[in-house]
């Protein structure tokens, strides 16, 4: 896969050597325009699609487990209406998850946050604000983000998580380098359920149970009836399939907690 060093040296080789052979012959303008072009649309998608690991790596999956399990996520929470649906859910399924918070929602939802944590499942971080203007912040902007919901989840539970959803799956140089200065864990997915997309819920689970097997990631949002509708009909698949869901750090073997 490509990585954002080797495409920025790859590009400036390339273009110096256009230089040269345009002394000994005549290159179109294009030729040169074409340079940028193509390391713009690279560096766009590396930024955009977290799996290529461009900017700096992230943990997708374990297809090396032996074990039959694989680690359902859930980003954007916690929400006080859909939160508590997905929590009894899993506890009916005897599962266990991940919650990726956003900074804001715990500030509102503390009582849910501390409810995830005693059932047994984990927390990251997912931002303070989940801003839409995530990719453009500062180093100090991304820092504070990431550092006030460390703290808020830390306030309320005494633990401080080392597990990190960009999101939007926005990743880029300045965001790698407030990963590498907190010592995060990056965690992405293998399987992306698009549960947030007008998709109904039949295909969203459809999307899922057709790419699922041990190791899987999955991602999901707790915040909607639809997504709690599909986790009641794939908590029933894995249960048919013999795959049982575990926290994501207990499925990548991380330290989720400093």
């Amino acid at each position: 896969m490509l990585k954002r060093p080797f495409v920025n040296t790859a590009a400036l080789v390339i273009f110096v050597l256009l230089l040269i052979a345009n002394y000994l012959t005549s290159i179109p303008w294009w030729g040169f325009a074409l340079v940028p072009f193509v390391w713009f649309w690279i560096t766009l998608c590396g930024s955009f699609l977290i799996r290529w690991d461009y900017h700096f790596p992230s943990l997708h999956a374990n297809k090396d487990i032996l074990e039959n399990k694989v680690a359902i996520t859930f980003d954007d929470g916690p929400n006080d209406y859909c939160t508590p649906k997905v929590l009894k859910l899993l506890n009916d399924y005897n599962a266990k998850a991940t919650f990726f918070c956003v900074g804001q929602q715990v500030e509102k939802h503390p009582e849910i946050l501390k409810e995830i944590i005693k059932a047994g499942h984990s927390v990251g971080n997912h931002t303070f604000t989940h801003a839409k203007s995530f990719g453009f912040f500062s180093y100090k902007q991304v820092i504070n983000e990431l550092q006030k919901t460390t703290l808020l989840i830390k306030k309320r539970t005494g633990l401080e998580t080392k597990l990190y959803r960009p999101c939007f799956a926005v990743t880029n140089p300045t965001i790698e380098k407030a990963v590498n200065t907190l010592k995060l864990h990056s965690i992405g997915w293998s399987v992306r359920s698009l549960d947030t997309t007008p998709r109904p819920a039949p295909m969203v689970l459809k999307r899922i149970t057709s790419k699922i097997s041990k190791g899987d990631v999955v991602l999901l949002h707790d915040t909607s009836d639809k997504t709690v509708a599909v986790l009641e009909q794939l908590l029933l698949f894995l249960q048919e399939k013999q795959l049982q869901s575990v926290p994501v750090d207990q499925l990548l073997n991380i330290q989720p907690y400093a």
